[in-house]
């Protein structure tokens, strides 16, 4: 009778560990930086609930180029940092500044956040990450156009209607202003208060700057 062959135990080779990716650095500063249009304009409230190491802050027109603390702030972030501004209207004066502002930042690796469009840009961001950056910086653009051109309008009618132009109407009464501060004022969020109001956040905001 033939034996069968005994089976031989293949010693089995232990597959190689995966190197562990080095971590994203997280010792970066979180730097803000805030623009308003003029100096009547209150520049707290723009990321006033954000734990930020420094903030650059700038008084003056989104067209104005030479912008001084938005030339130091880019040359005081280096790369593991992250710049958070509250809208991309902010950061730039049209569309393609914004490409170029934001491309320059990340290239250098620092982390570009827009908190009002609740997108951040690292660098190594997917095609659709910079379609939403083209996207969203065009229809800012597109909007501040927008209400440039109804506020022209608006300053014509008046003209042809033999009228003086005294600015927009108010959003809000006397009683209802001095309401929506007084429940600022004592801590009612800002959605809240929009909702209660028939406004917009942003109307919201500048009503309670008034009080300030």
């Amino acid at each position: 009778m033939t034996e069968a062959p005994k089976k031989t135990s293949r010693r089995k080779t232990p597959l190689p560990t995966p190197a562990t990716p080095d971590p994203v650095p997280s010792n970066g500063q979180h730097v803000g930086y805030i623009r308003v249009s003029s100096t009547d304009q209150n520049t707290a409230r723009q990321l006033e609930s954000l734990a930020l190491d420094r903030t650059f802050t700038d008084k003056a027109s989104g067209k104005d180029a030479q912008r001084p603390a938005f030339i130091e702030m880019l040359k005081f972030v280096r790369a593991g940092d992250t710049v958070t501004v509250h809208s991309m209207d902010r950061l730039a004066r049209n569309l393609g500044d914004l490409r170029t502002v934001v491309l320059e930042l990340t290239g250098r690796g620092v982390q570009v956040q827009f908190v009002k469009e609740n997108l951040t840009f690292r660098g190594d961001d997917s095609a659709m990450s910079m379609l939403l950056l083209n996207v969203m910086g065009a229809f800012a653009e597109f909007e501040r156009a927008l209400i440039r051109e109804r506020q022209r309008e608006g300053i014509e009618l008046a003209k042809s209607r033999g009228g003086v132009y005294k600015g927009r109407k108010p959003s809000l009464t006397a009683d209802q202003a001095t309401d929506l501060r007084k429940r600022a004022a004592s801590g009612e969020s800002k959605a809240a208060l929009a909702r209660k109001f028939g406004i917009s956040r942003e109307t919201v905001y500048r009503y309670a700057e008034k009080a300030d």
